[in-house]
């Protein structure tokens, strides 16, 4: 089983899919769930981007580098986000989880717990991951605050790491799971869904 293999990942309220050109249309109307693209901080598609960054995480699949997902709600059926496995390195047996958006409705809400849950044991009991990390930008205080409530500890922050789309430059937070910790976080997961 490689990193970037498709695999479908169900749960009670979230499926995740293989990402396809079929799920454009329900994509778009995910991202304009709270006009997602318009947040100055992140690098979520607008609707007329979409299909481009749906080719753009195929091809990066091809070429083994991520494994990209649509999220897909479990009570309405409606896609709701993208996430992806991404910055795979199978030689260290480590990725991140990242590149993840939700529709404003769906934040807030057991699909992202839910989700991340899936990733991550796929990551450490499926592909035997050594460590998992998350990284978001340093203003982004809802993500840095959503990653920390998963389990993840801060490992540091890259300064000066990206030169932004509009000219600033990012500084990134980076927060990591390792192998000798998953046991708690999935307990911790499993509990915090439990009372949903």
């Amino acid at each position: 089983m490689t990193f970037a293999e498709p695999a479908t990942l169900t749960g009670r309220h979230v499926t995740l899919e293989p990402l396809a050109e079929e799920h454009l249309d329900g994509l778009c109307r995910a991202v304009e769930d709270g006009q997602m693209w318009n947040t100055w901080f992140t690098r979520i598609p607008a609707p007329d981007q979409m299909l481009s960054e749906i080719h753009k995480r195929l091809a990066l699949q091809e070429a083994g580098s991520m494994m990209p997902w649509t999220i897909r709600r479990t009570d309405t059926g409606e896609i709701c986000g993208m996430t992806t496995f991404c910055n795979i390195r199978t030689d260290n047996r480590r990725l991140e989880i990242g590149s993840t958006w939700l529709a404003k409705s769906a934040q807030r809400t057991a699909i992202n717990t839910e989700a991340k849950l899936l990733l991550l044991t796929r990551a450490f009991e499926a592909l035997d991951c050594i460590a998992v990390e998350f990284r978001t930008h340093w203003h982004n205080q809802a993500s840095r605050a959503a990653v920390a409530r998963l389990g993840a500890k801060q490992d540091g922050v890259l300064r000066n790491h990206d030169l932004w789309r509009d000219g600033t430059i990012r500084d990134v937070v980076v927060f990591s799971i390792i192998d000798s910790e998953w046991k708690t976080v999935k307990l911790s997961l499993q509990e915090k869904l439990a009372k949903r």
